[in-house]
């Protein structure tokens, strides 16, 4: 069998074949000559034998978390420079090519099936859904949003069995699907550390623990979920790719790197990468989540470790670096990844700015109200789906960075291969190459009359004070792209926020400038 094989940990072959008859089959695995795996199937007619075993009950296990990952690294695999976004999960997982457990159940499920989360959303919704595809249990917890002094904190775990005792019906997963996002959101993701109460535990930052799957939860609720290691090799740097979703549903492939997550040591969250606690069978039949301290030593699942509780945001982002290019990178290498990724990054803030767009064109005149103080970046209607607060904060961190390499190769020469080049040299001549640079790469956007124009990333960056107020749907794409009055960018402008919306927006605009998104 013509087999796509990825790299791990964990490591995973996928093959397909088509066109077979009714009956019973089965599946070898041989390493060297020896077999070390079968799996016996049924198709057609033949799934009435009940002497054929097609699905089994299983439970999360060593095994299990491993195909979960290679499920999710399948699911967003693309080569690395195409920009992988789409309008929902909802197109993702009815791709056979990609969910290579589409239709699994033989029950034609996955047709119709309304699959929209959003950031806190994601993680769940694929854990719940590969676990209604192969009858495992799944477990969720409603969580308050914590305050400034204090990490969110969690009721006991509704544990769903249904999925174990074959009740697998679209209709049943729709309904723990519905139950589990009405339920789970930002704060359920960023408890605290050392806390057992809650739905993911944090693990250590190495390549052995950090598997497809994983995920990274901000300490203000912004979420990613880990798809792909791609090692690094003589001519290309490492990446590791992650997706996440947006408030209008949108779920997009990313690099990660320090422009698109952020970690700060906070009082009022644990932010960091986890994973989900696992679920294991009683003696009485019944499911439990393990306990913290039950995860320390533990070989089917990634042990529970303190180790990023004790990081600083420098200390943090410097270990990634290594985890993804262990050899260190030649300093132009190492900008040209972080001009890709912020490339990357803009060109995602156009699909978010256009689909406000796309809406004010179905409702021509209406205005989206504005919520007040810290609810601009956590609420739910058109705000929240058309507004990107969150969005532009991590636009400005990612600008920020790029216009700092220089700086860090200074600081940080042990991550750079410089050759016997002294790093004042490195960074003279970093800052030469970023000034070129910043105008041969270019991104572009559609206008309020549907015209397209074009901005180099030099301009973007130096419109970087007017993404401090850029997120209100409510004024036109040419202003939250920067666009000035009174000139030919902005003469196809239509559509300007309320001046009340305005005035709040200058009163919040300090968060923005620092940085410093507020606590609820």
């Amino acid at each position: 069998m013509p087999a796509h094989r990825r790299g791990g940990p964990p490591w995973s072959l996928a093959a397909e074949l088509t066109g077979f008859n009714e009956g019973h089959y089965r599946v070898e695995a041989s390493r060297d000559g020896r077999l070390i795996a079968c799996q016996r199937l049924a198709i057609g007619r033949a799934i009435d034998d009940s002497s054929i075993p097609v699905r089994n009950a299983q439970t999360w296990d060593l095994a299990t978390e491993a195909f979960y990952s290679a499920w999710i690294e399948t699911l967003f695999g693309a080569p690395p420079e195409e920009n992988l976004s789409f309008p929902s999960l909802q197109p993702v997982l009815r791709n056979s090519a990609r969910n290579f457990l589409h239709n699994h159940l033989g029950l034609n499920e996955d047709d119709n099936l309304p699959l929209t989360p959003d950031c806190a959303d994601l993680p769940y919704t694929l854990r719940a859904y590969f676990a209604w595809k192969i009858s495992l249990p799944i477990a969720f917890r409603a969580c308050n949003r914590g305050s400034a002094k204090m990490p969110p904190h969690c009721s006991a775990a509704t544990v769903k069995t249904e999925f174990t005792h074959g009740i697998n019906s679209q209709a049943s997963f729709r309904k723990i699907s519905r139950q589990l996002v009405n339920t789970v959101h930002s704060g359920s993701l960023r408890t605290g550390l050392k806390n057992e109460s809650t739905d993911l535990y944090p693990i250590s930052l190495s390549r052995e623990t950090l598997w497809p799957g994983t995920v990274y939860a901000d300490p203000y609720g912004h979420v990613l979920v880990l798809v792909e290691w791609l090692p690094q090799t003589e001519g290309r740097p490492g990446s590791l790719l992650a997706v996440d979703a947006q408030p209008d549903n949108t779920v997009n492939r990313k690099r990660v790197w320090e422009g698109t997550m952020l970690f700060a040591n906070s009082t009022s969250a644990g932010p960091g990468f986890k994973a989900f606690r696992p679920l294991v069978p009683t003696a009485s039949g019944r499911w439990r989540a393990l306990a913290n301290e039950e995860l320390i030593d533990q070989s089917d699942f990634a042990p529970f470790s303190l180790e990023q509780d004790q990081f600083t945001p420098d200390d943090f982002y410097t270990r990634l670096a290594k985890l993804i290019n262990p050899n260190g990178l030649d300093p132009k290498q190492a900008y040209e990844a972080a001009l890709d990724a912020l490339v990357e990054q803009i060109e995602t803030r156009v699909i978010s700015v256009n689909n406000g767009e796309t809406y004010f064109r179905k409702y021509p005149g209406s205005v989206i109200p504005m919520p007040r103080g810290a609810a601009i970046f956590q609420t739910i209607g058109p705000w929240e789906d058309y507004s990107t607060p969150s969005r532009d904060m991590r636009l400005l961190i990612a600008i920020n960075v790029l216009n700092d390499l220089p700086g860090k190769i200074v600081r940080h020469p042990a991550l750079f291969v410089l050759n016997g080049q002294h790093p004042e040299e490195a960074k003279v001549e970093i800052m030469q190459h970023h000034a070129k640079r910043i105008h041969e790469r270019s991104i572009r956007y559609t206008r309020t009359d549907g015209s397209s124009w074009t901005l180099s990333v030099a301009e973007v960056l130096a419109r970087k004070p007017a993404y401090e107020m850029a997120y209100n749907p409510n004024d036109c794409a040419e202003k939250r792209w920067g666009a000035k009055p009174n000139t030919e960018e902005y003469a196809t402008c239509r559509r300007h926020a309320p001046a009340e919306q305005h005035a709040k927006m200058e009163q919040y605009r300090i968060w923005f400038r620092e940085i410093r998104r507020p606590v609820p």
